[in-house]
C-alpha cells in the first residue's frame, strides 16, 4: 500500500484570469493562498506570462510574500524572467514554453533546442539558491537532458493523458517517464489538465511526488468554494495512494 505523502501545488493562475476579463481589482489572486493552505495545499503555484495574460508583476510579488507552504513560480526562459526569479529567490522555479497564440500551455518544453538557454538559466538559479524544474513530456530523450543540464526535478506533462481518457498509452508512458526520471536522480513532478476526476490514476504512480493542479480547482470553487475544492482534490489523490484518512488525521 502507498503511504508516501504527495505534495499538491494549487495554480492559482485562474483566479487572475477572472479578473483580467474586466482588467479590473477582483477577485484578488493572493487572497487564495491562505485559503488553499487551510485546505490542504502543500504549497502555491503561479505562471507569470510574458503576455501577462492573468498573473501580474503585483500578483507575483503579493504571492511570494503570504505564502507560508512554499511558491513555486513558472516562467518562460528569457532574461526578463530569470533576473525576476534571481530577485524574488521562491522556493522552487518550474522553466515552461510558452506561445503567444495559444490558450494555454500545449506541451513539453524543447529541451534539445534550447539546451544553452535551458543550461545558463539552470545555473543562475541554481547560484540564486533557488530549486529548479523543467516542464517537460514525458520522454526518454527530454528526462535525460533535463539531468544532464543540471535540473532538480522534472514536471511531466499530463496533457495528453487528461485529453485522451480512453487511450492507455499517454498513461503508460507516465508510468515509465516517472520510473526514467526517479532513477536518473531526479524530483518527478506532474500537471496540466488533471481533475478530481481523473488524478487518481497519475496520482498512484510512486514515483510522482509533488502534482501541480490550477484551473480545474478554481472551476469547481466556483460551485463549492476554494477551501472545499482543494479538499476534494486532495481526497482523492490520497485514495489514489492508499493514503487511510482516519489514521492520518489521528497522527500527532
Amino acid at each position: 500500500m502507498k503511504t508516501t505523502h504527495q505534495r499538491l501545488y494549487i495554480n492559482i493562475d485562474h483566479i487572475a484570469t477572472v479578473r483580467q476579463a474586466r482588467r479590473g481589482a477582483e477577485p484578488v489572486p493572493v487572497e487564495a493562498v491562505a485559503l488553499c493552505e487551510r485546505a490542504g495545499a502543500d504549497g502555491i503555484t503561479a505562471h507569470l506570462r510574458e503576455d501577462r495574460r492573468h498573473i501580474q508583476d503585483a500578483d507575483i510579488e503579493a504571492i511570494a510574500t503570504a505564502v507560508t507552504t512554499v511558491f513555486n513560480l513558472e516562467i518562460a526562459c528569457t532574461p526578463e524572467m530569470i533576473a525576476l526569479a534571481e530577485r524574488l529567490r521562491p522556493y522552487a522555479v518550474t522553466l515552461v514554453p510558452e506561445r503567444r497564440e495559444e490558450v494555454t500551455t500545449e506541451g513539453g518544453l524543447d529541451v534539445a533546442g534550447a539546451a544553452p538557454r535551458l543550461a545558463d538559466a539552470l545555473a543562475r538559479l541554481r547560484a540564486a539558491g533557488v530549486r529548479s524544474s523543467l516542464f517537460i513530456a514525458p520522454d526518454r530523450d527530454s528526462i535525460a537532458r533535463s539531468r544532464d543540464l543540471g535540473a532538480d526535478a522534472v514536471e511531466l506533462h499530463t496533457g495528453t493523458y487528461a485529453h485522451h481518457p480512453h487511450d492507455a498509452a499517454p498513461l503508460q508512458a507516465l508510468r515509465y517517464g516517472a520510473q526514467h526520471a526517479a532513477s536518473a536522480g531526479l524530483a518527478v513532478h506532474a500537471g496540466h489538465g488533471l481533475t478530481t476526476a481523473n488524478v487518481g490514476p497519475v496520482a498512484a504512480i510512486p514515483e510522482i511526488e509533488e502534482l501541480n493542479i490550477g484551473h480545474h480547482v478554481i472551476g469547481r470553487a466556483i460551485f463549492i468554494g476554494l477551501e472545499a475544492a482543494v479538499r476534494e482534490l486532495r481526497a482523492a489523490m490520497d485514495a489514489a495512494r492508499g493514503v487511510d484518512m482516519d489514521a492520518a488525521r489521528r497522527a500527532p
